[in-house]
């Protein structure tokens, strides 16, 4: 996805984390704080920190201004992407010319993660038909849960090793936005049970070539070989209907 191609923002801020999801350090100027209440954030008008949503947990990193750095560690929602300082740091007032730059580490390792998650989730879906019922993921390990009754002697290690089958394919991950009509006509587009996608007039689709395409507002890795190897930590019945994958990154 190129800049022009970016989704709207909510409000005021320029989303440079859906636009180029590599970006790490970029110039931005201050559009609204309150230095004397530091809990309610900062907008900026440009930024690349993901906000969370979908099961990622939002970027950490720091703004640097006037030879002064004030860190970020999670967001809020609202009619603006608000930035949450540090407790203690000092908070720039608008105008402020500052310089953003994120917690690579993280980053990569959430982007990573997520990526794995939908080869998860296409491979599980592929083989078994099966529906995502819920989620979470921290930076190298997550969880996926699945509509899936029955599960066939083996099937952690077969799991496994058909997930990291599909990444070793090099697989290309591919980022587009679509009319909402066109996108929902697409089978299977929406892979999450009793999930419908956002009242937006277009819908971001996340397309690994060949294996899974879904609706989704998270960062991605490239391609599936960047994701590096996955281990399948553990499978957990949770309830009748319900299977818990857990998985983390391996290298």
């Amino acid at each position: 996805m190129t800049p022009d191609q970016a989704p709207e923002s909510p409000g005021r801020t320029y989303r440079l984390d859906l636009a180029d999801p590599t970006a790490r350090n970029w110039a931005c100027t201050v559009v609204w704080s309150d230095p004397a209440d530091p809990e309610a954030g900062i907008v900026l008008d440009r930024s690349a920190f993901y906000p969370g949503g979908g099961g990622q947990p939002p970027d950490h990193g720091v703004l640097l201004w006037q030879g002064v750095p004030t860190r970020i560690v999670g967001t809020r929602k609202g009619d603006d992407l608000f930035l949450l300082p540090a407790p203690g740091d000092p908070v720039p007032p608008p105008g402020t010319a500052v310089q953003g730059a994120l917690d690579d580490d993280r980053r990569t390792a959430l982007m990573r993660t997520h990526s794995g998650l939908h080869v998860l989730c296409g491979t599980v879906f592929r083989d078994f038909g099966a529906l995502v019922t819920g989620g979470s993921m921290e930076p190298g390990e997550a969880r996926m849960d699945f509509n899936l009754p029955e599960i066939p002697a083996g099937f952690k290690q077969s799991l496994e090793h058909a997930v990291n089958a599909e990444i070793a394919a090099d697989r290309k991950i591919e980022v587009r936005l679509l009319p909402r009509a066109e996108a929902l006509a697409i089978p299977d587009i929406v892979r999450t049970q009793a999930v419908f996608p956002p009242e937006t007039t277009q819908l971001r689709i996340v397309d690994i070539v060949g294996l899974d395409a879904q609706a989704d507002g998270g960062t991605h890795v490239a391609s599936t070989r960047q994701i590096g190897r996955i281990q399948v930590v553990k499978v957990e019945s949770k309830g009748r209907q319900n299977r818990r994958v857990r998985i983390r990154l391996a290298d």
